[in-house]
């Protein structure tokens, strides 16, 4: 085991080397000249020429990102153009609001689509399978910013359950930033929701066909038994996987689920650092985001050895 985790270590390693590259990268493919973008047009010549040389941009390319790499390693990840402020101060504001939304909604559907694939699986072809197949399918085809609106209209406007927008620390009103989450925290589950739905059906109904389930049934193991002691950890592996690519939520958030509920996350961070053509938020933000989601295969990688040895002695 030992030696998976150190494999699997240094490919994520390789990984965020690539990353960085890419993110660096940002910089010098962005049209035009950041210095004078950042300066105006009506900057001098002269002040140009400081200010490329403050952002090291007259360097070579291999000492511009060995210097980034190490402001990065120190948790420097340079100053906004548009919010004028350290990026890195930025995130650590913005990132708590997008952790709380994203892990509300990832346990929202991890608690949801397990036991609704599991059922579908079991009750193949009857009337239960048939709503929950017809309720994934049409979760996955419902526009996010559509369903937001229409939840705002009506719980909000017109039942007045709800807020309309904003997000509240759970610190400073438990209740309020709980009535505020709901909207957005089930906008943001859904499509996981029926992603992982589907996939655990889909994966239940192969596994309760192999001989081995079979055999356990045929010693009088109740159907409980049989599909959370020999099943369900097997049809498990495919389920994690898709379950890890969900966790780029929790940095990146849902752009347009933010959008449209006013919630000041990363999601919105980001729109305003493209639309502001803020090259060194994107490049922090690019750099973050790819952080968590190798970080979040590394995990889903390990969990493989766990859930099923053979792989782990396969490598």
């Amino acid at each position: 085991m030992v030696v998976f985790v150190v494999r699997r270590l240094i490919e994520t390693v390789i990984v965020l080397v690539i990353v960085s590259l890419i993110a660096f990268s940002l910089l010098h493919i962005t049209p035009g000249d950041p210095a004078l973008y950042i300066l105006g047009d009506s900057a001098t010549a002269e002040r140009i020429d400081a200010l490329r040389h403050e952002l090291w941009l007259d360097q070579p390319l291999w000492v511009q990102y060995g210097r980034w790499v190490t402001n990065l390693l120190q948790g420097n990840l340079g100053n906004s153009i548009v919010f004028r402020e350290s990026v890195t101060k930025l995130f650590a504001v913005r990132l708590p609001i997008t952790f709380h939304l994203g892990i509300v909604a990832l346990v929202l559907s991890i608690l949801l689509s397990i036991p609704a694939g599991i059922l579908s699986a079991v009750r193949r072809g009857g009337w239960l399978d048939s709503i929950i197949s017809v309720f994934a399918n049409l979760a996955m085809a419902i526009p996010i910013f559509w369903l937001g609106i229409l939840g705002i209209y009506f719980f909000a406007l017109q039942l007045g359950w709800l807020p309309v927008q904003g997000y509240t620390s759970p610190g400073d009103d438990f209740w309020l930033s709980t009535r505020q989450l709901v909207m957005p925290a089930i906008c943001l589950a859904l499509v996981p929701l029926a992603s992982l739905t589907r996939q655990t059906r889909s994966s239940m109904l192969e596994v309760i066909r192999q001989d081995y389930i079979r055999t356990a049934r045929s010693k009088g193991l109740s159907e409980w038994n049989v599909i959370t002691g020999h099943a369900l950890k097997n049809a498990l592996i495919p389920v994690v996987t898709l379950l890890g690519m969900q966790l780029r939520n929790l940095v990146g958030g849902a752009i347009l689920v933010e959008q449209v509920f006013n919630i000041p996350g990363m999601g919105r961070l980001l729109v305003s650092g493209v639309f502001g053509k803020d090259y060194i938020l994107v490049q922090g933000m690019v750099m973050i985001v790819g952080v968590v989601v190798a970080l979040a295969n590394l995990a889903v990688d390990i969990s493989y050895g766990y859930i099923d040895p053979r792989i782990r002695y396969d490598e």
